[in-house]
């Protein structure tokens, strides 16, 4: 069971997540939250009012004793993929939901965070305080989604509006790349606690490394535009056949949200929350796929690194770097530690698939992540999106491989 401190630990937790996703939401406007501008792109109102819908279903409905549901039709609206507790409205549409609007999201919120409260003040089972922490990382993983979808939703507006309003950014300082080394053989990885981690973290297991070295700094804008003025996006020896054909078809000459006048391909700009600023070839390139990302791997000479190669060399101990700070939502150039943690979440070569042993949970929640496991690849170490407190060196990101919008970027990994 959950009380005392623990209990108290786990209040304040719920609350100042709840707080937070408020705080991110709070600069846009009702017309801002409720545009969809990609189908896998949903709007802001949608983002509370789901998270809203997770506690309510998984917690308040079959632990709190009279509760009463906000809107008979809420589940339907907001429930994402889960089948098992029913029908849910098409995830392409969630922009054409006009009603509820954002005042009555705020209700709904509200409404779950009051019985949410009652629901704290009483004695939890273990499992139910587990599935309060779930609820909790559950909805800092929406918060960063909030922050990705918007910036897409305001970079497709002709205007180019701020998110926020942020200082000239000064210019940073490129760093010579080096060289982190591993000598391989047998390692463990995966999480073994203790603390909070998703279900596709574990079980913790062994796996070979054969010698390898990592790249003790991120990928910068400036190799990027190396990349592309020895002609990246145009020479189909570099790139994995889908990742071409796609390139072609999309018409990608250059990372999302990077724009530059005609005829002056010097003076690239890029979108970011903070609005249009001047590219800098020392910050970390960001909003590039798989298919980006393993191209200019090639054009090095070098390649991704695995997950098992990141996690290795990875610190295990609390995590520093540049993280969720919403004066900052963009990444930095330099940085300390290598930046293995914070700024862009970092492309790997691995498939994302269950670890050996991995169980599916039973009932809904084993929908949370078992069934993804297909078509993805695995990116770790979060971004300058990721909220401080919610990654670690076994979380284990995934995306398409065509995904551009989330705050990816890469480090190159070599043989030795």
């Amino acid at each position: 069971m959950a009380h005392g401190g623990d209990a108290v630990d786990l209040g304040r937790r719920y609350a100042d997540v709840r707080a937070l996703t408020e705080a991110l939401a709070e600069p846009l406007s009702p017309e801002d939250q409720m545009v969809q501008s990609m189908p896998d792109v949903s709007p802001t109102k949608w983002h509370r009012g789901h998270t809203s819908w997770f506690f309510e279903t998984f917690l308040l409905q079959p632990f709190l004793k009279g509760y009463e549901t906000f809107h008979p039709s809420f589940a339907y609206i907001f429930n994402s993929y889960y089948e098992t507790v029913g029908a849910r409205h098409p995830r392409p549409e969630r922009g054409l939901i006009s009603r509820p609007g954002g005042a009555e999201v705020a209700r709904y919120r509200r409404h779950v965070d009051r019985a949410m409260g009652a629901l704290l003040d009483t004695a939890l089972e273990a499992d139910t305080a587990a599935l309060v922490e779930l609820g909790v990382n559950h909805e800092q993983q929406h918060q960063e989604l909030i922050l990705m979808d918007i910036k897409h939703v305001l970079s497709r507006n002709p205007l180019r509006p701020a998110y926020h309003c942020t200082a000239p950014r000064p210019a940073g300082r490129s760093m010579a790349p080096g060289w982190l080394e591993h000598p391989g053989g047998p390692v463990e990885v995966g999480h073994a606690g203790p603390g909070f981690a998703f279900d596709n973290e574990s079980p913790r297991h062994v796996v070979h490394l054969t010698p390898f070295a990592l790249a003790d700094r991120l990928v910068t804008c400036g190799d990027w535009l190396e990349f592309m003025a020895d002609g990246g996006y145009s020479r189909h020896e570099l790139w994995l056949s889908d990742g071409w054909a796609l390139c072609q078809q999309q018409g990608w000459q250059a990372p999302l949200y990077w724009t530059t006048t005609e005829g002056r391909a010097d003076q690239w700009q890029i979108f970011t929350l903070g609005g249009e600023q001047p590219l800098d070839p020392a910050e970390p390139v960001c909003h590039v796929s798989y298919y980006e990302a393993d191209a200019f791997a090639h054009w090095t000479g070098a390649r991704l690194p695995s997950e098992s190669e990141w996690e290795t060399l990875a610190p295990s101990g609390p995590v520093e770097g540049h993280l969720l700070d919403p004066a900052a939502l963009h990444p930095a150039p330099g940085g300390s530690g290598h930046q293995l943690f914070g700024d862009v979440w970092e492309w790997t070569q691995s498939a994302y698939s269950p670890y050996p042993g991995f169980r599916t949970a039973p009932g809904a929640v084993g929908e949370y992540n078992g069934k993804f496991m297909v078509n993805q690849y695995v990116l770790r170490g979060g971004s300058c999106a990721t909220p401080i407190g919610h990654v670690r060196s076994t979380y284990r990101n995934f995306f398409p491989a065509s995904a551009q919008w989330a705050f990816s970027g890469l480090r190159l990994a070599r043989d030795l």
